[in-house]
């Protein structure tokens, strides 16, 4: 990218296929792709032993001289090379042992087990990820992109291609995305522009992108936040507007029942942009920000680990990463502040705190919560929930009724034949060890009073985990009650009475066993 870039500015691209008026020009441009993709592998070796990139990009240097290519091409070769090593430190791989072309393609062609059609197949895939592979960043003095240069001729859009040597080939470009037009007024104002070409599938695609800067920032959280929060069953956006004080202003949902209705893919993300759009224009008539959580790690259940079909077929059409992505593209480039959430406990906290006191769904109060935390808020323990921390009691009935839970899931993963119901038993009787584990850890602990902690392994149990562990199953009777009403009373101040408020039985939770109350 070009240097001084601006970290708040935003990217556009446009998809494309190219297409040649001879086999000629095609085999040239294959070639050229091939030379460039050597060269990218052996500026890799070559950065690991040390060189620099001025040694290695120079006119007589080894990539000019080894794979005939001009200074500039060499010198994209060292960049996408230094790319994959960065991402290879970065991750903590070996960089000595990163493969291009794919290590699970690797690993597939090494083991010689497949014949046939599906190993032409993966040959014809392992050659194009490795040969397939032509860059060129673009540079406004060169007139938008030197190498790689778009041209407008008789309402067409071509595309230029340097082969060195002061010799050139042309290819069409077939593309019907959005954003073709702002791609070539790019190109006739000669402004830059990056483009990539890979093979696929034995057809060459190119990809243009290029960076625009973003405007000012027009809604910000000195106004309040819009924050939102998704389930998935109802399936539908929860958006809560949190003024700067901290109050809850203005709350509502968006349905999301037509994502699942779209007929194809390109359908599915119309629907989920016009979403965004709805999104971002409400947040921009209230002159706030947008705040989300940050989600760094999604679960991805499969078959055999004993999720339930269920649960997979509601996460496969779940859009929510999709959907966060797109809003914060869009608000970026209309002017809205993004703020980005750690999500830890909010769900949490929605469920013990804000759903139940103020008549919230739980959706809802998620989204409260973000928005809350958004603008600095810390999330204090009501001194209720302290006072019933601090009963023996409570913590007694709780740690009696997951003991003798732990038993009653010991004597039926031991009884159980099935393979994935005794994995789905297993995952439990982990649950509840974890969950006597908490309730354990307060007796020896204070631990902390906020609602968030500093990290995953931070130091004194987290009450709010532990009141979760020790209200929702035992009194509720599931890990994510539908009906937080009777956690009101307890809220406002009531004693916990073990006449009046009951923990339910490890025997109550055998005979509901079948029922999956672990969701």
């Amino acid at each position: 990218m070009p240097k001084g870039k601006d970290k708040n500015a935003s990217f556009r691209g446009v998809q494309a296929k190219l297409r040649f008026s001879s086999q000629g020009n095609r085999k040239a441009l294959l070639d050229l792709m091939r030379r460039f993709s050597s060269a990218t592998r052996f500026a890799y070796q070559r950065l690991l032993e040390g060189y620099s990139r001025e040694e290695l990009k120079r006119e007589d240097g080894p990539l000019c001289q080894l794979f005939r290519l001009n200074t500039r091409y060499a010198d994209e070769a060292i960049l996408k090379a230094k790319a994959v090593l960065d991402s290879a430190e970065e991750l903590g791989v070996d960089p000595r042992k990163v493969v291009f072309g794919g290590r699970g393609l690797f690993e597939q062609l090494k083991r010689k087990h497949l014949s046939g059609k599906r190993l032409l197949q993966l040959k014809r895939e392992w050659r194009e990820k490795r040969q397939g592979l032509l860059y060129s960043r673009g540079d406004r003095s060169k007139g938008g992109n030197l190498n790689l240069r778009l041209e407008v001729e008789d309402g067409a859009l071509w595309l230029r291609i340097n082969l060195g040597h002061r010799a050139h080939i042309r290819a069409f470009v077939l593309s019907s995305h959005p954003q073709v037009k702002a791609l070539v007024e790019r190109a006739l104002l000669g402004e830059p522009y990056n483009v990539e070409l890979t093979l696929r599938n034995g057809e060459v695609h190119a990809h243009f992108t290029w960076q625009e800067a973003s405007p000012p920032i027009v809604a910000t959280k000195e106004q309040g936040v819009l924050a939102l929060d998704a389930n998935a069953h109802p399936y539908h956006l929860a958006l809560a507007l949190v003024s700067p004080d901290g109050e809850l202003r203005h709350h509502f949902t968006i349905p999301l029942n037509e994502v699942d209705r779209a007929p194809n893919r390109g359908a599915k993300e119309i629907v989920l942009w016009r979403v965004a759009h709805e999104v971002v224009d409400f947040a921009l008539s209230q002159g706030v920000a947008i705040a989300t959580e940050r989600l760094r790690y999604l679960r991805k259940s499969r078959r055999g680990d004993g999720s339930g079909r269920r649960f997979r077929s509601i996460q496969h059409r779940f859009a929510y990463a999709s959907l966060l992505q797109k809003i914060h593209a869009l608000a970026r480039r209309r002017g809205v502040e993004v703020l980005e959430v750690n999500p830890q406990d909010t769900s949490t906290i929605r469920m013990l705190k804000y759903a139940p006191l103020r008549s919230l769904s739980k959706d809802t109060a998620a989204a409260y919560v973000m928005g809350r935390r958004a603008l600095g808020f810390e999330e204090e323990l009501p001194q209720s929930y302290g006072r019933l921390l601090e009963d023996p009691t409570f913590l007694s009935d709780a740690q009696s009724f997951y003991e003798g839970l732990l038993k009653d899931l010991e004597k039926r993963r031991e009884g159980e034949n099935n393979p994935y119901l005794r994995r789905k038993l297993a995952r439990e009787i982990g649950k509840t060890k974890q969950a006597l584990g908490l309730l354990s850890s307060l007796r020896s602990s204070s631990g902390s009073q906020r609602g968030s902690t500093e990290g995953r392994n931070s130091p004194g149990a987290n009450p709010w985990r532990v009141l979760r562990v020790g209200l929702f199953l035992p009194l509720l009777g599931r890990e994510v009650p539908r009906d937080l009403s009777p956690l009101k009373p307890i809220l406002l101040g009531g004693p916990w009475e073990g006449g009046k408020v009951r923990l339910r039985s490890s025997s109550w939770w055998r005979a509901q066993g079948a029922n999956g109350r672990f969701e």
